[in-house]
């Protein structure tokens, strides 16, 4: 087996394996202790082909992406209440019962939920990261052949994704990275249901037909913000790396989380 995807850790480096090349990552220390995939630069096919899929997600095109860093896991609970102990940002509700986020056990390892896009910008900010654009979001999830789910074409089934469900309380959402057979091309896990995940740009149905083919970062305004990725609750058609969703910056529901990127500076990274 090769091992050459590069995952960014604090302070160390690890090393998982994975089908696509990456560059080399540096040595730094973050407040945000999770291990962050490499991307590479270069191609991939960008939303769904004529006749397939919404049409917000038409037409497909050639992207080309610089190098970036991307949260191998959706950002936990654990995570989220340390950076608001560290910064005393307001504590989200507790969607699994009364009171605050801190007040609920046995939840530290599943996706943080009730979240706005401005709570996860901040976090993201705070971790001296940002949110993926949706092109970097799409790019990590599928890689560069086109396929419709993380793991490939095949159907989704409940070993790859936690999808189509009721509301169970703390049984609802998986533990980040627990389905491992959901995992991206690059690592990258469950980018697929779970939990649905903010991305920084606006949202407009319209944009792939005029978006630039070089890192594209979303229209200049909007009036909502895309969502990637579908949840637990949602159904087989709206899991795959293609489908888009969009909320208000207000927006807090149980299903929808997020997780962080980072440019990549330097030769193969951000020009």
């Amino acid at each position: 087996m090769i091992w050459n995807v590069l995952l960014w850790t604090v302070g160390v480096l690890a090393l998982v394996p994975a089908t696509f090349p990456v560059a080399a990552a540096t040595r730094t220390i973050e407040p945000d202790p999770v291990p962050m995939v490499m991307i590479p630069a270069g191609p991939f096919k960008m939303g769904s082909e004529d006749g397939k899929g919404r049409e917000d997600e038409r037409p497909q095109r050639d992207i080309y992406l610089d190098t970036f860093a991307i949260d191998q896991v959706e950002v936990t609970n654990e995570r989220y209440l340390a950076f608001v102990k560290a910064t005393g940002h307001r504590n989200p509700p507790n969607p699994y019962g009364s009171g605050f986020l801190h007040d609920a056990t046995g939840i530290e390892q599943l996706p943080v939920v009730q979240v706005t896009w401005y709570d996860a910008k901040a976090y993201c900010a705070w971790a001296k990261k940002r949110l993926p654009t949706e092109a970097e979001w799409e790019k990590a999830a599928r890689g560069t052949d086109g396929r419709l789910y993380p793991w490939g074409n095949d159907p989704p089934s409940p070993k790859r994704a936690n999808f189509d469900r009721e509301w169970e309380g703390e049984k609802t959402m998986h533990p980040v990275g627990a389905l491992s057979a959901g995992d991206s091309p690059y690592g990258v896990k469950d980018m697929s249901g779970n939990a649905r995940e903010w991305v920084e740009d606006w949202y407009d149905p319209d944009y792939y037909k005029h978006a630039p083919d070089r890192n594209p970062k979303g229209p200049a305004k909007g009036v909502v913000r895309s969502i990637r990725g579908g949840s637990w609750h949602s159904p087989m058609w709206d899991i795959g790396v293609a489908s888009r969703g969009r909320g208000g910056f207000a927006l807090q529901t149980h299903g929808t989380g997020f997780r962080c990127a980072k440019s990549v500076e330097g030769p193969d990274g951000a020009k």
